[in-house]
């Protein structure tokens, strides 16, 4: 095994009615929030896929599924410490992670430093080895229509 691992992950979820909207650990007041098994932070879920596929550990679904009960409206930033904590990661450090959400609406601008933030207490790192972007599709496609959002992240990991 190298000593320098790179993953990326990507996550989508449905907006609905009824349902809180969090992204990155962050509670965004908003109209709709994101439907999921959990509580569909998509931010972490690509995040969390990043993680595993730097190691080659698999997805977040093959270690949370969506038909596990215990799983069923957990927070996503505990299950972003659960990956964390797995002893494939015991040798390795978080270089820096970069995850990009791409939303119509909400405007997530004014909370993308406390995102930010929030990751970077709950994988222990500083808030410069972490980037929060967003983005808009144009009005084009299922985000650009409001109906779901999107997430992409890539990190490194060194040991």
């Amino acid at each position: 095994m190298t000593g320098f691992r790179v993953g990326q992950g990507f996550d989508v979820h449905r907006l609905v009615e009824d349902r809180k909207l969090i992204l990155c650990g962050v509670e965004i007041p908003y109209e709709l929030g994101l439907l999921g098994h959990s509580d569909a932070d998509v931010a972490i879920h690509a995040l969390i896929d990043a993680l595993l596929g730097a190691l080659a550990l698999g997805d977040i679904g093959e270690l949370f599924p969506d038909n596990d009960s215990q799983w069923k409206g957990a927070d996503s930033t505990r299950l972003l410490e659960m990956v964390l904590a797995l002893p494939e990661f015991a040798d390795w450090h978080i270089s820096n992670a970069d995850i990009t959400i791409i939303a119509q609406k909400p405007k997530l601008a004014p909370y993308k430093k406390q995102m930010q933030q929030k990751l970077a207490e709950v994988m222990k790192t500083a808030p410069d080895q972490v980037s929060v972007k967003a983005t808009t599709t144009e009005k084009l496609g299922f985000t650009g229509r409001g109906e779901g959002i999107a997430a992409s992240a890539v990190v490194a990991l060194i040991k």
